[in-house]
């Protein structure tokens, strides 16, 4: 999981109830937090906007091969594939599945994700481009252009209801599985840099396949199967209690019609 569709999780029902039993007074001391979640949520729309244009400087430069160029498509309309036949949403807006909800350690977690996976990748290909090295930039490219497109996919799904929880957990799942196969070509291919290359693909290799195993896999993806198939037999208990009602409410009917006659 890339952690930012994760950093800003919208406000629980529990959370609205609060805030809808507040006098005015508790109300006003309450707002500056809402603004301050405006200006995260606004800060969010920035990193997109530059995460399509790292997209776009990437697809333009002629650095990603066309297999990975074409992965992104792919994946979107597998996804909403499963959003429409597989995995439907059930009516209501559904937030992402928390994992970790406030834990220190998960927020590390994320933090040292994107330290390695992005942060010190980008710098290594600006490396490259200031030392002129083409090598270098044609090695990590890929793996900056498929993460990029991942934390993109996992900001703009987590906003639409048509998602259940299950097709927005297997973003991260699809796009990791090829980002591994990508960094382990970024591994054996690179050789400017030596150690400072090398090493930050093994970095990169290890988070996520620790990343795929031990989180996304065991942890994640079962969550998010269970949070949906449990508002799924809550809809349909709900539903089953609405025909019974009318059903009993046309019995009564029927019954008192036939007394009046």
């Amino acid at each position: 999981m890339s952690g930012v569709s994760l950093a800003v999780a919208p406000r629980s029902e529990a959370d609205q109830s609060k805030v809808s039993g507040m006098t005015s007074q508790q109300k006003s001391s309450h707002r500056p937090q809402q603004d301050q979640t405006g200006g995260v949520m606004g800060s969010l729309r920035v990193i997109e906007l530059q995460l399509v244009a790292f997209i776009m400087v990437f697809s333009a430069s002629g650095l990603v091969p066309l297999l990975d160029l074409v992965f992104p498509a792919f994946a979107t309309a597998y996804l909403f594939a499963l959003s429409r036949l597989a995995f439907p949403a059930h009516g209501k807006t559904n937030a992402p599945p928390e994992v970790f909800h406030n834990s220190k350690l998960f927020r590390f977690y994320v933090i040292l994700g994107t330290t390695i996976g992005l942060f010190f990748p980008l710098a290594y290909v600006l490396g490259g481009f200031a030392r002129g090295d083409d090598h270098a930039v044609r090695s990590a490219t890929p793996h900056l252009f498929l993460l990029s497109f991942q934390i993109l996919t996992e900001n703009l799904i987590s906003g639409f209801a048509l998602f259940s929880p299950p097709v927005r957990a297997l973003v991260p799942l699809l796009y990791t599985i090829r980002r591994l196969f990508v960094i382990l070509d970024w591994l054996q291919d690179d050789v400017s840099w030596y150690w400072f290359g090398r090493s930050l693909a093994a970095a990169n290799l290890a988070y996520f396949s620790i990343n795929l195993l031990v989180f996304l896999i065991p942890r994640f993806l079962p969550r998010a199967f269970e949070r949906y198939f449990s508002e799924r037999d809550e809809m349909h208990s709900k539903a089953a209690e609405d025909n019974y009602a009318k059903a009993a409410a046309k019995q009564s009917k029927s019954a008192d019609e036939k007394k009046s006659d």
